[in-house]
């Protein structure tokens, strides 16, 4: 893969990856505590997770023009992103992001404690679907000609592969990971949780090193030449091969899972900077058509089912588990596989 590409830039990413800094272009406007935008120039920080990283440079640039068409007001996005746990840690502990869009739902419930209330609990009513504009999956991204000859979960543990996987106490690919490596063991004939746990304990003993987040992992992979397979989100894969295809290759497993990775609005944070209006509409506008054939041409699927049959080309059919049906959604599989004393520090203790 190419040293010099954007996506890749290993100073800049590795330095995002390792403190979630955002990229600023301006300082931020202070505002009023109306709630709604005030003249002049307004700044806003959008924090998400790893992957997203490309996606979100180029909807910026789209916002910031539409914004400015509908209101004559510019505005400044600023861009934090790296492990999904770690960049919601940091929401918590004061970096004042006016929207947050990570990995998984129950990073942005964390963002609410017993002491301390950032969001509105009900906040997944706010916009379509859940409030999520976007879906993706977790894929195998190997090395071309496939060496190893992986062709799904269970080839995982196969003596001599190695696997790079990041850490799912700050990563929320790495959960997704785990999860989808779990329901796989599951769903196989006289599957059950005993045998899953057998399964993911024994993964787990195939992974080197974990990246604190996906985009770490990835850099890993194909900068620091670690691994014969890395687990991923289907995004990152793509635009891995989109890269460098004399490089690597993609394999779609026979079960996998769907990842939904959220948006909202911080509450408590908009509100202060009176930032509402804008941060709103820059959730909103992600569901429009525009946006969507963006969000697809960044290989996330679109929620819009117009768009999704435009780019239905581009991503494969696929046998997915769901995080509510198959694991009681993420407040209790939070509490049962990754919380401390959970499942994974269970089986990650014993490696």
């Amino acid at each position: 893969m190419k040293t010099t590409a954007h996506w890749l830039a290993i100073p800049l990413i590795l330095a995002l990856a390792a403190c979630g800094q955002s990229n600023t272009t301006s300082s931020a406007s202070s505002g009023s505590d109306s709630g709604k935008a005030p003249t002049g120039k307004i700044s806003i920080l959008n924090v998400s997770y790893d992957p997203t990283r490309e996606l979100y440079q180029e909807y910026n640039k789209s916002f910031q023009q539409y914004w400015k068409t509908k209101t004559g007001q510019d505005v400044d996005i600023q861009q934090s992103n790296g492990g999904s746990g770690k960049q919601a840690l940091a929401v918590q502990n004061g970096l004042k992001a006016d929207v947050v869009t990570l990995a998984l739902g129950g990073d942005i419930d964390a963002l609410n404690t017993p002491s301390k209330q950032l969001i509105k609990p009900d906040w997944q009513k706010a916009l379509p679907d859940n409030s999520t504009p976007y879906t993706s999956t977790i894929v195998f991204l190997v090395r071309k000609g496939n060496p190893k000859h992986i062709q799904d979960w269970g080839d995982l543990v196969k003596n001599g592969v190695e696997v790079i996987t990041p850490n799912p106490k700050t990563s929320g690919g790495a959960r997704w990971n785990f999860l989808a490596a779990w329901a796989w063991a599951k769903h196989q004939p006289g599957g059950s949780d005993t045998t899953a746990k057998d399964f993911v304990t024994k993964l787990y003993q195939h992974v080197p090193i974990m990246d604190t987040g996906a985009r770490g992992a990835t850099i890993s992979f194909t900068q620091r030449h670690l691994g014969d397979v890395l687990l991923a989100w289907e995004n990152e894969a793509y635009l891995a091969l989109k890269e460098a295809p004399d490089q690597f290759e993609i394999v779609t497993p026979s079960l996998s899972i769907l990842c939904e990775p959220p948006v909202a609005v911080v509450d408590s944070v908009v509100d202060a900077k009176g930032t509402r209006e804008v941060a709103t509409e820059y959730l909103k506008h992600l569901y429009t058509e525009d946006a969507q054939r963006l969000i697809a041409k960044n290989f996330y699927r679109p929620i819009n089912p117009k768009i999704a049959n435009e780019f239905k080309h581009q991503f494969k059919d696929l046998n997915l588990v769901t995080i509510d049906k198959d694991f009681g959604g993420w407040t209790a599989a939070q509490k049962h596989y990754f919380a401390d004393g959970g499942v994974f520090d269970q089986i990650y203790s014993k490696k």
